[in-house]
């Protein structure tokens, strides 16, 4: 049985905190359970992580529907939250309905994401009255980062911090189950979490969130050449990769791979039919199956 945002929500009033990671594929998501973790993003991040654009602003609802049908097939127990990508919802709470919807039904995710605080309000609350659970994103929202000016830190100012806690109470007040605070300083965190009543899930936000999201990728150091400032290396899996496909390559190259014991061997007696066959000139002919 899958965890539930139900479940997720008791976690922070035993004082649990919440691992939470992004998977974008079936492996992924497979590596992700197994190690327990009880919820699953599958975020528009897949954008620059699996497709190489420069931001999430590419990615499509065919997008997020094609990986979280992935990450939802390797998974049974893990909570699968899906973000509604960029236009999927901020044009109305019908379209947001829409696009939320398809995620659940056609996609098999359990929750949706969604960037913005107090502006989306409205919106989150349609959905949850839907029945659609539903998870805030507040802070740095990667989605908005062309009015941001780049990816950086949010509520440094008295005024964008009170800013920030009245996003987390809207949410909250909406029905979202739980708001993820990405880009925000420690302290301020840490004031939002202790004034709502559903966990807050930090990146980039210190530690005192109820719980924590990191990227696949960057925690695998799958991407040698940059690791975000939130993110901790917990394996150098990109130069593994870098090193077994050069190793391979040269094996090739040199006639080392493959050996015998990566081969499958021919029946000697056919091999000997076949070897005296076509020992004889050919002539253009197709070959009598009959003498055999």
């Amino acid at each position: 049985m899958r965890t539930t945002t139900i479940q997720v929500q008791e976690m922070k009033r035993r004082g649990e905190r919440i691992p939470m990671m992004t998977a974008y594929d079936y492996p992924s998501a497979r590596f992700v359970e197994a190690a327990g973790v009880p919820m699953i993003l599958v975020g528009d991040s897949l954008g620059m992580v699996v497709l190489g654009y420069d931001s999430t602003l590419p990615v499509t609802m065919d997008d997020m529907v094609h990986h979280v049908k992935a990450v939802v097939r390797g998974t049974q127990k893990a909570l699968v939250v899906a973000d509604l990508p960029f236009m999927s919802y901020q044009a109305s709470p019908e379209d947001a309905l829409r696009n939320a919807g398809r995620l659940l039904q056609a996609a098999g995710a359990q929750a949706v994401k969604l960037e913005g605080g107090e502006t989306l309000a409205a919106t989150v609350q349609r959905l949850t009255q839907a029945g659609i659970p539903v998870q805030g994103h507040i802070g740095l929202t990667p989605q908005s980062v062309l009015q941001f000016g780049g990816y950086r830190i949010q509520g440094r100012s008295l005024e964008a911090a009170w800013q920030l806690l009245r996003d987390a109470q809207a949410l909250e007040a909406a029905g979202a189950f739980s708001v993820v605070l990405e880009g925000v300083p420690a302290e301020l965190a840490g004031m939002i979490t202790r004034r709502v009543g559903i966990p807050t899930i930090g990146i980039g936000a210190g530690p005192q969130c109820d719980g924590q999201v990191q990227v696949f990728h960057d925690m695998l150091g799958l991407y040698p050449d940059f690791t975000p400032k939130h993110a901790k290396r917990y394996a150098n899996l990109g130069q593994a990769v870098q090193d077994a496909v050069q190793a391979y390559a040269q094996e090739v190259r040199e006639g080392g791979f493959p050996g015998s014991h990566h081969s499958v061997a021919l029946d000697p007696q056919v091999a000997e039919v076949l070897e005296r066959e076509l020992s004889v000139p050919a002539t253009g002919q197709p070959v009598d199956m009959q003498r055999w």
